[in-house]
């Protein structure tokens, strides 16, 4: 039997940190990666296109939509984001962990499809450290820091929904956490075959 990866779901509202500690987790283990979404938002000055988010525009969008090209996709703050189906699939079947950073929208679509997918939510200390940090990152203005965290009350009550809860209060905290999620469902029997079929094979035969 082949190993089959991993499918990671982690949202968080926005500002908590959740990008920073997901590349943190996969420069600390093998086999695991981020999937790049797709967006309709303006590209901000540090980011790279393929890197951070495949660029697109609205009616290159659309197309992806009408080809059911996306697993998921959700419109945030008047910006649509989408997951390719094709990556995600094909990464998978090479036995490659998978992380997608989606929002609480697209979690929802992705349960429905993958049951067997682990969530995780992240969340802030508190809603005060939230707008400090959102401040502080001087991305938005007022008005649109208010828009985030009138949205994180709503995300954050969706908290439910999801397998793990880490709280980004300490960074180095936070990304043990994730990594003992990581390591402790790389640990289970059913997801272990080919490193133990031979042994177990001693046994019964």
């Amino acid at each position: 039997m082949s190993k089959q990866g991993t499918l990671y779901v982690v949202a968080a509202p926005s500002g908590t940190g959740k990008t920073t500690l997901v590349k943190a987790l996969i420069d600390s283990l093998p086999e695991i990666t981020v999937s790049i979404s797709h967006t309709t938002r303006p590209r901000r000055p540090a980011e790279i296109d393929g890197v951070n988010y495949y660029f697109i525009s609205e009616d290159e969008f659309q197309r992806m939509i009408d080809h059911h090209d996306f697993l998921e996709y959700a419109t945030v703050f008047n910006y649509h984001y989408g997951t390719s189906k094709s990556w995600v699939e094909k990464t998978l079947a090479q036995g490659i962990d998978v992380i997608l950073e989606i929002d609480w929208q697209g979690c929802d679509q992705i349960q429905r499809l993958f049951p067997d997918c682990i969530s995780i939510f992240i969340l802030p200390p508190s809603l005060k450290d939230l707008a400090k940090r959102l401040r502080d990152r001087a991305q938005d203005s007022g008005e649109v820091i208010q828009q985030r965290l009138s949205d994180a009350r709503e995300t954050v009550s969706r908290i439910h929904h999801f397998n793990y809860v880490v709280m980004n209060a300490d960074f180095e905290t936070a990304v043990h956490d994730l990594r003992t999620i990581v390591e402790g469902n790389r640990l289970l029997q059913k997801n272990q075959p080919i490193n133990l079929n031979q042994l177990l094979a001693e046994f019964t035969y």
